[in-house]
């Protein structure tokens, strides 16, 4: 992601001041952030690291688009300290606008299916092997959307399971896979299924520049919902 985000940056005429990875990243500070003249900062790191490079960011008065998943436990306390510290923070679990219209269209099909408790319903996710959390940052999002709309399910769960109150999330680890997501909704006479497959990270890149790109200059925390004005 962070080369995909470098040749959006590049091509769109922005100026890369600073790249950090776990070999510098002690420069993640606020006397470097304000010596490269920092204005946001896109933060697609790991579950055990986002918390911290946020903090440092906002501390240093610069704006950050997080895309890292994982870590929400955490996201109360980093939005308190946008708020406290006037500055700007977008999270998104996806960047994609394609996955963002997938997200409302799976909101509004829960809402429809309220009414139809024969059927069943299931999210799955296939991702490549390398990524680190499961099930992933979309498919909660996924997940949390249906709960919000269908009264029959009370919980999400990262498992198989037979419990007709819980949602069943399965995660799926495989070769290089950018990202697949689909919902269904099951019943003894036939099954709906909507579903996203990403070709590429080409998409989730171009969102998150957008996102900065939105954010600049601004105050606040934002969400695709804000971006693509829905």
């Amino acid at each position: 992601m962070g080369r995909e985000i470098e040749a959006i940056l590049a091509a769109k005429g922005h100026r890369v001041v600073l790249i950090i990875d776990e070999d510098n990243a002690g420069e993640l500070n606020t006397s470097k952030l304000h010596e490269c003249g920092a204005e946001v900062a896109l933060e697609f790191t790991t579950p055990q690291t986002a918390y911290g490079n946020i903090i440092a960011c906002l501390e240093a008065g610069v704006g950050v688009v997080s895309g890292t998943t994982g870590w929400l436990e955490m996201l109360p306390e980093v939005e308190k300290l946008c708020r406290e510290k006037g500055g700007a923070f977008f999270y998104a679990s996806n960047y994609s606008v394609g996955v963002n219209i997938f997200f409302r269209v799976n909101r509004a099909l829960a809402g429809m299916m309220e009414r139809f408790d024969q059927y069943d319903v299931t999210v799955e996710e296939i991702h490549h092997t390398m990524k680190k959390d499961a099930p992933s940052g979309t498919a909660i999002t996924l997940a949390e959307g249906i709960l919000d709309n269908l009264s029959r399910k009370r919980i999400w769960v990262g498992n198989t399971t037979t419990d007709p109150r819980e949602l069943e999330v399965v995660a799926v680890r495989r070769g290089t896979v950018p990202g697949t997501h689909t919902v269904t909704y099951d019943s003894p006479e036939d099954s709906i299924e909507i579903k996203h497959t990403a070709k590429g990270r080409t998409g989730f890149a171009a969102g998150a520049v957008m996102a900065a790109e939105f954010i600049c200059g601004k105050q606040g925390i934002y969400t695709m919902d804000d971006l693509l004005g829905f």
